[in-house]
């Protein structure tokens, strides 16, 4: 009797670990392949290898029928969220990573939790808990850690274009994420039709602004490894995870584990020596966001 839980419970926690594993070797993927062509040539092929990917899995599940059920605003919403994500928020976050360190980017992009948690009030009429302002204001600090390199004398920041691109893309994470979870349809379609959208205005992107241009091999190498394992295969591998949890919080919490795992690569792969300020940034990034999921799990 209990077999089949405890089961669906460890698969959980293999699909978690599989996730994990993938996105933590995304920043590494991200400078590596920056190296052999600019952030919207990156998100041109990456986004189409995803898009390709995602209808593989629609396949695969038989869910062909279901791409064609929508209604007309579902369409609509599908283009507003591909807007946001992938064009928008990959075009800056990439962005960030062209002028910041891997480590630096990665690890400011972990803010996306403390935006959500301010764009909630507004948008969702959440009411502020004295948790929500003080876990802000611990993360925003390790932002602050961060972006200053640990040098507090002179308020000096080393690249403050890269910090506020960093910033702005969990912004607007945040925001997609908010619009997203309203939508009520299934995951994989509503994954797939928000990339074609996305798909769509980067290809306009790119021709207005005459960026198009075929990848060399190392280029179409490291677009096809971020569309497989940051943009598509490994969202859809996690949403297994979730499905099969027990306990959302306990498999969500883990994501935190990523952000260890790719300084660890970021170091041993790219040689960048990671800073006492970015790993103490971190640790106050995470700190702040796990105060305010702690009261909500206490006040539930």
């Amino acid at each position: 009797m209990n077999g089949k839980p405890q089961t669906k419970a460890t698969s959980a926690y293999l699909f978690a670990g599989v996730a994990i594993v993938f996105w933590s070797t995304i920043s590494t993927a991200f400078k590596l392949s920056l190296q052999n062509q600019s952030p919207s040539q990156l998100l041109l092929w990456a986004s189409a290898v995803s898009t390709l990917v995602i209808f593989i899995v629609i396949l695969l599940q038989k869910k062909t029928g279901l791409l064609l059920q929508g209604s007309r605003w579902d369409l609509v919403h599908s283009a507003i969220l591909g807007f946001l994500n992938p064009f928008l928020y990959y075009m800056v976050l990439l962005e960030a990573y062209n002028r910041l360190p891997a480590q630096e980017a990665q690890v400011l992009n972990y803010i996306w939790a403390v935006m959500l948690s301010l764009l909630a009030i507004p948008i969702l009429k959440q009411i502020p808990r004295f948790r929500d302002i003080s876990g802000v204001l611990i993360s925003f600090c390790g932002a602050v850690m961060i972006a200053l390199r640990g040098d507090f004398r002179q308020l000096h920041f080393a690249e403050p274009l890269g910090v506020g691109l960093a910033l702005i893309s969990t912004l607007i994470w945040a925001l997609f994420w908010l619009y997203n979870v309203k939508d009520k349809r299934d995951e994989v379609v509503k994954l797939f039709w928000i990339f074609v959208f996305g798909l769509l205005f980067i290809l306009i992107f790119t021709a207005v602004t005459k960026q198009f241009s075929l990848p060399n091999k190392w280029a179409l190498a490291g677009a096809v490894y971020v569309g497989i394992f940051e943009m598509g295969i490994t969202f859809i591998v996690w949403l297994m995870a979730l499905q099969r949890a027990a306990s959302t919080a306990r498999v969500t919490n883990l994501i935190f584990i990523t952000p260890f795992i790719s300084l660890l690569l970021i170091n041993r792969v790219l040689g960048e020596q990671i800073l006492q300020s970015t790993f103490i940034g971190l640790v106050l990034i995470i700190g702040g966001i796990l105060w305010q999921q702690t009261g909500k799990r206490l006040n539930s």
